[in-house]
């Protein structure tokens, strides 16, 4: 990405290096000593053990604070930013501390027998002739405990509810890959598609009958208002108007970003507008969060004093720049077929915007849980589509099959509404 934000205010901090630390708890074994009694070697003798034993337990004391800021600093590092919700919650960041594995019971349903897949996604159905990519399972680093998926759970714990997906296309291949999980679950539960064409205008149902679970998919880039003017297409970064749309969701999972930075023939506006001030452009990491803010303002004033559950999708990463994984920098995901381990910093760095998610969500009066996705997503160079879409990109290395990677995120994602985590 060439905008570069500057960093936000809950940016992490430099770690205390272990000598640093012991330096501070050498200072601090002089002032017990200084208030020693002098009145003879005899009562002198014991409180210089006691010192000494003092001296001893701050040392320790020190190694470990510093070690646990080295520790924390690194998983920092793999985020961009401040640990995630569930790090937060209950010690465990299920998102970062965490290895691909190869998992022969994956993948978790055959994507064949699934109704609703799109081309884009359908890698198998157009021939992808690896299938090592549906195999690797998120196993997570102990203390954090394993999340297992229930379909029929699920269901049962949204029986008369609404789930909304809200953002771009990596919205849709999360709402695809749950609806291939759900129907996993039930494979014999009658199911409604409105449209029944199946065309995104600007939102897609499902429904289960037999549940009474409604999960939507609603098309927005950009989450604030694109405006059709005399003028041309408009940009509003200080509206969302179409946010009325949102209001009888019970869950609700946003995304954006992947839109922002695009320019040329693909950009689908013509001009940005805040307030009276209307420009051709602007930097997009800073339209970006101003769209992001007024996202942020509306959620706090509609959904503040309701149940409605809301999360954001963290950043789905590309893989278009072999550099960013330790490869030649003309390589893409085509032909990769194995994910990148490690449990080490992606080599490409954190996605800069992800820390500007970040500080927004945190200065919310709602409380939005972070599904931080990007870091694993990062190690997934083999598990998009490539060329086996259909002929729709010719070559995508930003969606995802389905089955595969968005499988893991709506695991998480389970993890995250039950309490798992």
């Amino acid at each position: 990405m060439k905008n570069q934000p500057a960093p936000p205010p809950d940016a992490p901090t430099a770690a205390v290096a272990p000598g640093d630390a012991a330096d501070v708890t050498g200072g601090a074994h002089e002032q017990p000593a200084a208030l020693l009694p002098r009145a003879g070697v005899m009562r002198r003798r014991p409180a210089l053990v006691w010192a000494g034993a003092l001296l001893a337990v701050l040392v320790l004391l020190a190694a470990c604070t510093a070690a646990a800021a080295v520790s924390i600093s690194r998983r920092q590092h793999r985020h961009g930013g401040a640990p995630s919700a569930s790090a937060a919650r209950g010690g465990c960041d299920a998102f970062a501390a965490g290895r691909w594995v190869v998992d022969e019971s994956y993948p978790m349903y055959d994507s064949a027998r699934c109704p609703f897949i799109r081309d884009e996604f359908a890698c198998a159905r157009f021939g992808r002739p690896d299938t090592g990519y549906l195999k690797y399972r998120w196993q997570l680093d102990p203390p954090c405990a394993q999340p297992r998926f229930d379909g029929l759970a699920l269901l049962r714990m949204w029986r008369g509810k609404t789930v909304m997906f809200v953002g771009d296309s990596l919205a849709l291949n999360q709402y695809e890959s749950l609806l291939c999980m759900l129907h996993a679950a039930a494979p014999g539960a009658r199911t409604t598609v409105s449209p029944a064409s199946g065309k995104i205008d600007p939102s897609y149902t499902v429904r289960f009958e037999d549940y009474n679970v409604t999960l939507v998919y609603y098309l927005t880039h950009y989450l604030v208002d694109l405006v059709a003017e005399r003028s041309g297409r408009v940009l509003k970064l200080d509206t969302i108007e179409q946010a009325s749309n949102w209001l009888a969701a019970d869950v609700l999972v946003f995304d954006s970003w992947h839109w922002w930075p695009r320019t040329g023939p693909t950009q689908p506006w013509d001009f940005i507008q805040e307030g009276n001030t209307v420009v051709r452009d602007m930097d997009r990491t800073k339209a970006f969060t101003k769209a992001l803010h007024t996202w942020a303002n509306w959620v706090d004033a509609n959904l503040l004093h309701t149940d409605t559950k809301v999360f954001f999708q963290g950043i789905s990463p590309s893989h278009y720049r072999g550099e960013d994984w330790g490869a030649s920098a003309k390589k893409t995901c085509m032909g990769e077929t194995q994910p990148l381990n490690g449990t080490g910093p992606y080599p490409g760095g954190p996605i800069p915007q992800q820390a500007v998610l970040r500080s927004v969500l945190a200065g919310m009066a709602k409380p939005v849980y972070l599904l931080d996705f990007t870091y694993l997503s990062q190690l997934r160079k083999d598990a998009h589509p490539t060329k086996y879409d259909g002929g729709i990109f010719a070559g995508d290395c930003t969606h995802w099959c389905v089955a595969g990677l968005p499988d893991t995120w709506n695991v998480l994602f389970y993890g995250a509404l039950t309490g798992q985590f």
